[in-house]
């Protein structure tokens, strides 16, 4: 099968792509934010002993783990509109998805995190006379996050990626206006190839960064 390639149609759309962008930056900060900042209240809730907190973390963490976070969106699209009195839009549902799904996961990382400390770190805190509160936060977390950062790191990619489900709603991401594009100029592959390259051009940095973030922590020790 013989293709010419002819990208010419996806560069004279410099306007939808631009718009894409925006909306994929933006659904990645406010889920990366929201995921990670729930996932660290989930990933105590998973570390807590109180039953009364433990229990329902859990539920939380092993429902959102094991349905699919397009149906996630989907549902909070269709369904939660008829159960609230409002409206839902696009970036709220899809927003909503990926972001408890995010916390579930992250929450796990943070639990896996905290837990991997050796006791006497807790214990050297109690002995200078902490709280639980003030050990978990100037002892254990920052100790915890430099072994919890290639995880984050692969969570944070995960959800700039899972942004794409949201254009199952209408929502204007970089994959939707790449299907409004082939639509138009029926070249589907040239279309997807973009945004797959701008995909990369985004993550690419992001994981370069993370990589020089952690040879840093790890001469800090």
């Amino acid at each position: 099968m013989n293709h010419k390639w002819n990208f010419d149609a996806v560069w004279d759309n410099p306007e939808a792509l631009l718009a894409g962008a925006v909306g994929t930056l933006r659904i990645f900060v406010i889920c990366l934010v929201l995921g990670l900042s729930l996932g660290l209240l989930v990933g105590l809730g998973r570390y807590a002993r109180r039953q009364w907190i433990y229990i329902p973390v859990s539920i939380f963490v092993e429902f959102f783990r094991n349905t699919p976070v397009l149906v996630q969106i989907l549902w909070f699209y269709f369904a939660l509109p008829i159960l609230m009195p409002f409206e839902i839009s696009p970036l709220m549902a899809a927003a909503l998805g990926i972001t408890l799904n995010s916390a579930a996961f992250s929450g796990e990382i943070f639990r896996g995190g905290i837990q991997s400390l050796e006791s006497s770190q807790w214990e050297g805190a109690q002995a200078l006379g902490m709280t639980h509160a003030q050990a978990l936060r100037r002892i254990i977390l920052p100790q915890a996050v430099k072994r919890m950062l290639p995880a984050l790191t692969n969570r944070a990619i995960e959800i700039f990626k899972m942004s794409t489900l949201a254009s199952a709603v209408a929502y204007v991401e970089l994959l939707q206006q790449g299907k409004l594009i082939a639509s138009i100029n029926y070249n589907p592959i040239e279309a997807y190839t973009v945004v797959a390259l701008i995909f990369f051009a985004f993550l690419y940095p992001l994981v370069q960064a993370t990589y020089l973030l952690e040879r840093k922590l790890r001469q800090g020790d």
